[in-house]
Order: structure tokens, then C-alpha cells, then sequence
């Protein structure tokens, strides 16, 4: 007889043998406090705690504008969506969000999806069913949800080195001239920080006639004059064709959407079983985010300070001699090299100094390159960094952690 437990415990054994076995953090948040919190021990003990590694870049899933939104529309419309848009018609709040988020990218349209991974996975799929021949120019270091959607569709693909536009040209070059192409890239990749050349990617995407599929997952909300992501601070918004972006990171609630031609957006909509087939996003929290990206698109001073907050964590972290990497956002990543060492820092920042960053293993990046992922927001202290650069410093020392020239 097979072992069906042996083998899932043979996978779970295997994961904690290289040292990347992942626990969560049982974290209660309190509203109006963030980026406080209070973890749950095993024990049920409880502890206070900064949240350093949120997406919620901004703060604003605490946000009362947000809140008293989400408040409003479940009085107003209840719970749930009732299904999908399909079967039980779409909320109003999501179809207001929709054109707000369309006018926000310049496009004619937008389309909601569940997640961000979702708007990915299922818009790559589905492009390569209505384009057929369609070959996808990808870049190395794309997210796991684009490169799910890239080889879901079965299409004939090129990964070009990662942000490399002279190895993307040579691919495009190489390709048959009357073939539809793609070219999928992200703005800023979270893991390293880096911005991708938007301009250079889009003038190669013309002279080859490629479509451009640009995920802004990581810079919604966090880069151009409204918020629109890197390719409005860099001018370039009609250069792109289709825009990704997420509604759970920056905008602080969740979900994820896609917005382009209206043609393009229809077209999905019509052939996209991972929209057509899902329930539909609940009502309070289409109107959560139609709340938050309209005080985005006015406030452009949380962007400057969230901009502020990750600058002075780095000058911190390299002051000590904390080998902060270089990093060209508001990404700030912190060099290990081991996963064991990456958890065992983590476990004893959060149990003994009250920190909770996640450490960052394979495969999310390369062996070797493991790593502590901090993101600051405009709610994080001069004292919360402080306590938090005294913490690492010490923890550097205690577990023999190679450092960097200290820049004091």
C-alpha cells in the first residue's frame, strides 16, 4: 500500500532539512497602531511587536478613510458579492473602482481579479490563447505568478537576463518579424529593490513590434505624481499596453486587476476562466480600495515620506556596518547568505527584541543569497529604527554574521 502521509512528510522534512521550513507569526494588528502589533505565542502568551516586513507599504489597510469605507458599504450592501460577476452581476463599488483605476494608468479599462497573483496568472494564460504563435519575452527574475501565467499558456518563450535589454533585443531580434510578441517585465522587483529601465524596454518593444506587460505590483501607489506606479513617474504610462498591479500591498486591502485598451481588457474578461469562474471580490472591499486610491491620488506626501523612512533606514543599517544591499527603492534588503543563519536571526529579533521581519530563503531567491527584507512606512519612528538597528547590531555579533565596512 502507498504512504500517502510518509510522502507529505518526506516533503515537509525536506524543506526543514535546508533550513527554509517557514512558521507564521500569529499577529494581531490594532487599529490606528500599525505597524504595532501583538503576536500569540505557542504558549498563548502574548507579545508586543513591530511589524517590519508588511506590504501594506503605506499603512493605509489601517487607514479611516479606508475603514470608514469598508464600514459604510457593509451597512449598505452586506457581506458578500453572491458569486461571480457572470452569475450574480457586479457591485457598484466595483465598477466605480474599475474606472477609477483606469483613469489612474491612462487606459480605457480595468478588470478586478482576486489577487494580484491571479491577475497575472490568469492574464498571461488567456493572452496566449487569443494571440495565437504568441512568444514571451520574460524577464529572469519575474514574479512566480508571471511566469505561472507564461507557462500555463504553453507558448513558445524567452527569458532575457534580468533588467539586460542588449541579451532582450538579441531574443526580439532573433525572432520571426511577422510573430505577435510580448514583452513581461516587472517595475520594481522586491527582493533586490532594483527598477527596471521602462523606457529602454519600450522603445525595443516598438522597433519589434511587442506588446509590453508591465506588473506594478511593488509601485502603485508608491511612485508618480498620483500614485500610479514607475511608469507614470517616468512619463512612459502610454508606452505601456497592458499594466498589472495589486490592490494589497500600497492600497492596503486585497484583490488585484489588470488595465489597458478596452478591447484588450474586454477580451480578457470574455476568455479568462481565473475571472470568469471566481467569486467575485466582497463589496467592502472594492469600496476599501476605491477609498484608498482616491486619497492616494491627492496625497502625494505619504509618498515623499515613505521615500524618507526607507533612505534613513539604510544609512542606519550601513552606519552600524549591517550589510544593507544596494537597493534603488523603498526596498531595503539585508545580505545573510544562509538560511539557517537568515531564520535563527529572525527568530530571536522577534523573541527577543520584539521585531518581526520574515526571513527570505529559496525559493523566493537563490541559494546563497537568503536574506531579511525590511520595508519602513511613513508610521515607523526614528525610535523603531533605533531599537531595531541596536537589535541587529548585536545580533551580528552574537551569531558571527559577516558584515560591511561600517560607513561611521
Amino acid at each position: 500500500m502507498y504512504d500517502y502521509k510518509a510522502a507529505f512528510q518526506t516533503a515537509v522534512d525536506q524543506v526543514k532539512g535546508e533550513g527554509r521550513y517557514r512558521v507564521f507569526a500569529d499577529l494581531k494588528r490594532v487599529r490606528g497602531q500599525f505597524p504595532k502589533a501583538v503576536r500569540r505565542r505557542e504558549d498563548g502568551s502574548e507579545q508586543d511587536v513591530v511589524i517590519w516586513c508588511s506590504n501594506d507599504y503605506l499603512g493605509m489597510g489601517q487607514h479611516p478613510v479606508v475603514l470608514d469605507a469598508m464600514k459604510a458599504e457593509l451597512d449598505t450592501a452586506g457581506a458578500g458579492a453572491g458569486g461571480t460577476r457572470n452569475i450574480s452581476g457586479t457591485t457598484r463599488s466595483a465598477v466605480d473602482l474599475e474606472a477609477e483605476l483606469a483613469s489612474w494608468h491612462q487606459k480605457d479599462a480595468a478588470l478586478l481579479f482576486t489577487s494580484g497573483y491571479v491577475a497575472n496568472e490568469a492574464t498571461l494564460t488567456t493572452l496566449q490563447r487569443i494571440l495565437p504563435g504568441l512568444i514571451i519575452f520574460s524577464d529572469s527574475l519575474n514574479h512566480a505568478s508571471m511566469i505561472a501565467g507564461i507557462r500555463n499558456g504553453g507558448c513558445e518563450r524567452h527569458v532575457f537576463l534580468h533588467n539586460d535589454l542588449t541579451h532582450l533585443e538579441q531574443l526580439l531580434a532573433a525572432a520571426p518579424a511577422d510573430a505577435p510578441k510580448l514583452i513581461a517585465f516587472e517595475s520594481v522587483y522586491s527582493m533586490d529593490g532594483d527598477i527596471a529601465d521602462l523606457a529602454g524596454t519600450i522603445a525595443l518593444a516598438k522597433k519589434y513590434n511587442a506588446l509590453t506587460y508591465l506588473d506594478e505590483v511593488h509601485a502603485v501607489g508608491l511612485y508618480g505624481a498620483t500614485g500610479a506606479g514607475v511608469a507614470e513617474r517616468d512619463g512612459v504610462l502610454d508606452g505601456i499596453d497592458i499594466v498589472e498591479c495589486t490592490l494589497g500591498k500600497a492600497i492596503g486591502v486585497m484583490g488585484g486587476y489588470i488595465a489597458a485598451d478596452a478591447v484588450i481588457v474586454d477580451a480578457v474578461r470574455s476568455w479568462a476562466s481565473g475571472f470568469i469562474f471566481t467569486t467575485s471580490l466582497p463589496p467592502a472591499l472594492t469600496a476599501g480600495a476605491l477609498a484608498s486610491v482616491r486619497h492616494l491620488k491627492t496625497h502625494p506626501e505619504l509618498r515623499v515620506a515613505h521615500q524618507e523612512r526607507a533612505q534613513a533606514l539604510k544609512d542606519r543599517f550601513a552606519a552600524a556596518g549591517i550589510p544593507v544591499m544596494p537597493s534603488e527603492s523603498h526596498i531595503v534588503p539585508v545580505f545573510v547568505g544562509d538560511p539557517v543563519h537568515t531564520k535563527m536571526i529572525s527568530d530571536m529579533l522577534l523573541e527577543d527584541f520584539g521585531v518581526y521581519v520574515q526571513p527570505i530563503n529559496y525559493p523566493t531567491v537563490p541559494k546563497g543569497t537568503e536574506r531579511l527584507r525590511f520595508t519602513p512606512s511613513p508610521n515607523h519612528t526614528d525610535d523603531m529604527m533605533d531599537a531595531l538597528v541596536e537589535a541587529m547590531d548585536r545580533l551580528w555579533s552574537h551569531c558571527n554574521v559577516a558584515r560591511m565596512p561600517s560607513a561611521a
